[in-house]
């Protein structure tokens, strides 16, 4: 090898700095090239290989030698190409010939900055490590105490309330015969425990405390964000459970907008406005009021950082949902830029989207979660039009974002959500203003188990998105950055990618079954749970005595039992 070879050599990387290492085996491969055509990020590709074989013949042997060329499959070193273990090469394979496996030593941050870029990825933080809320158990299990419930056979409604629920007495109604009547009298007036009477009734909505957060169409494959709506809608009108379902920023199809089925859809208006065109033009068609309307001021995966949608995932569907042209980049603020304040934000966001919806919708913000959810939470607990807080926890995915923002940004859900509860306690207010959990619900599959946990904390519902997708599209991604290619509209699945060619390997159908099948074995967990407690129509919010844990310091800092 000659010198200039030497050192084109030194400037490339070796397979062990790559986080994943395919293993190909050459006495079971056929060469089909099944493997190299299904690669989303092409990490391997068909090479010829010269063998180099030392023999000998005869009596008095001469060793020689003989090259022959071999075709083989060889991973890429190129760090642009590296393999991300989706494993979608195993699963097309006929003779189990190859496999990505995880390299544990590996050190791709280190190299993954070329041209000055961060490295920017989609799914959720890598950090396989086990979270809070997955290490909570639940330690009051009734016996010959209280009055214990039968999983199996009692009737249990298991349903939350979004919308602002008023005591009796802050509401302005007054008896007038048999009849209930709006009192305007006290429109102005002050009510007793400090709550003000507004001359209205706040809207509520009884839904499942378990909900499908914010994931775009356009962040999602048209197949796959047909599926959940397919799915959502089954529940609710077959199975009776009233799920609903977020659109994230960028609208819906209008005619689903204008049908009987928008009621079962959270409608979220974002920093970058996306598909409010669509949504204000459809008002005075629509045959239904949406469920509600979330406000959407942060993303707990990428804290104080906008949304965005990249150019080759913006297709025609896509551009004529959202207002914009095609295969352009559609960047969000990381605020809306009309507004500096909360007392503004809250005045202007949450009052105009009221009144557009004539007062018949809750509105609420979405925060990340961070140390100022308080200072947000206390403003909103003195406006009468605030319905709810939806917290989104650091352990939330994306489609989009930095490395470093997932990686080491954002704030844990579980003392988030505390704080605010026994902030709303210590005010009096911890039945009137709800609290949504977001981030990481279900991260280890035990959504039912998380969604309860967060509920005795303090919260009123909980949104679940990374796991919908793993559980309902066999989605790839996990916390070892095993495939995670939301953001490049490569998904090997069809889940997160507008190429037709990908998102046809996905059936709606199938996913729709699968969000079904879910969102029913959560709901028999729940029961599960739930039933030693002795509660069967009212969810167990801030019962913390239920919970305990054997790390000291989540104990004293959660407030709950310390158990070992």
């Amino acid at each position: 090898m000659d010198a200039a070879t030497i050192l084109d050599n030194n400037h490339e990387l070796s397979l062990r700095e790559f986080p994943y290492i395919i293993r190909w085996r050459d006495d079971r491969c056929t060469r089909c090239g099944r493997c190299t055509t299904v690669c989303p990020v092409n990490a391997i590709e068909p090479a010829p290989h010269v063998h180099r074989r030392i023999y000998s013949e005869g009596s008095a042997p001469n060793p020689k030698a003989e090259r022959e060329i071999v075709h083989v499959v060889k991973q890429v070193t190129d760090v642009d190409r590296y393999c991300t273990g989706c494993g979608a090469c195993t699963l097309v394979c006929p003779n189990e010939a190859i496999e990505p496996e995880y390299n544990p030593r590996h050190k791709l941050l280190t190299y993954k900055n070329k041209g000055g870029v961060p490295f920017r990825r989609g799914g959720r933080r890598n950090d396989p490590s086990t979270s809070t809320v997955d290490q909570l158990k639940f330690t009051r299990i009734s016996m010959l105490t209280d009055p214990a419930l039968d999983a199996g056979r009692h009737e249990f409604r298991i349903r939350t309330l979004l919308g602002r629920n008023l005591p009796p007495e802050a509401l302005p109604l007054r008896k007038r015969g048999d009849r209930l009547v709006v009192s305007k009298t006290h429109e102005r007036g002050q009510a007793e425990n400090g709550h003000t009477a507004h001359g209205f009734i706040p809207p509520v909505r009884e839904i499942y405390p378990i909900r499908i957060g914010s994931m775009s169409i356009g962040a999602l494959s048209p197949h796959m964000w047909e599926g959940l709506a397919m799915g959502v809608a089954y529940l609710n009108e077959v199975e009776g459970m009233p799920v609903v379902m977020c659109t994230g920023e960028g609208g819906m199809p209008p005619r689903l907008l204008k049908s009987r089925f928008a009621k079962y859809f959270i409608l979220q208006i974002a920093s970058g406005y996306f598909g409010w065109d669509e949504i204000v033009h459809a008002i005075p068609e629509m045959t239904e009021d949406p469920a509600g309307i979330e406000i959407k001021y942060g993303q707990g995966a990428k804290p104080g950082d906008g949304g965005l949608l990249m150019a080759y995932k913006v297709l025609r569907l896509i551009a004529q949902i959202r207002g914009v042209p095609e295969f352009v980049d559609l960047a969000s603020p990381p605020t809306h830029q009309t507004k500096y304040s909360i007392e503004e934000a809250v005045a202007k966001m949450i009052q105009s989207m009221s009144m557009a919806w004539g007062f018949r919708v809750p509105v609420y913000p979405k925060i990340s979660g961070t140390k100022t959810a308080m200072a947000v939470l206390n403003n909103l607990a003195r406006n009468p039009y605030a319905s709810a807080l939806c917290i989104d926890g650091e352990d939330g995915g994306t489609g989009a974002a930095y490395n470093v923002s997932m990686d080491k940004m954002g704030h844990p859900i579980a003392s988030n959500i505390r704080d605010c509860y026994l902030d709303l306690v210590a005010q009096g207010k911890q039945n009137e203003l709800p609290l949504i959990a977001a981030g990481g619900m279900g991260k280890t599959g035990n959504l039912a188990a998380n969604a309860a946990a967060m509920i005795m904390l303090g919260a009123s519902a909980v949104d679940t998105g990374k796991h919908i997708m793993q559980a309902a599209a066999w989605c790839f991604g996990d916390e070892y950055n095993r495939c995670n290619l939301c953001n490049t509209g490569r998904c090997p699945r069809g889940i997160t990618t507008q190429d037709p060619k990908l998102y046809r390997r996905l059936d709606p159908d199938k996913v729709a079954e699968r969000v079904v099948e879910v969102f029913k074995s959560a709901d028999v967990e729940l029961r599960k749970i739930f039933a030693p407690l002795g509660r069967s129509t009212e969810l167990p919010i801030g019962m913390s005595d239920a919970l305990g844990v054997a790390d000291q310091s989540i104990a004293e800092r959660l407030r709950i039992s310390y158990v070992c």
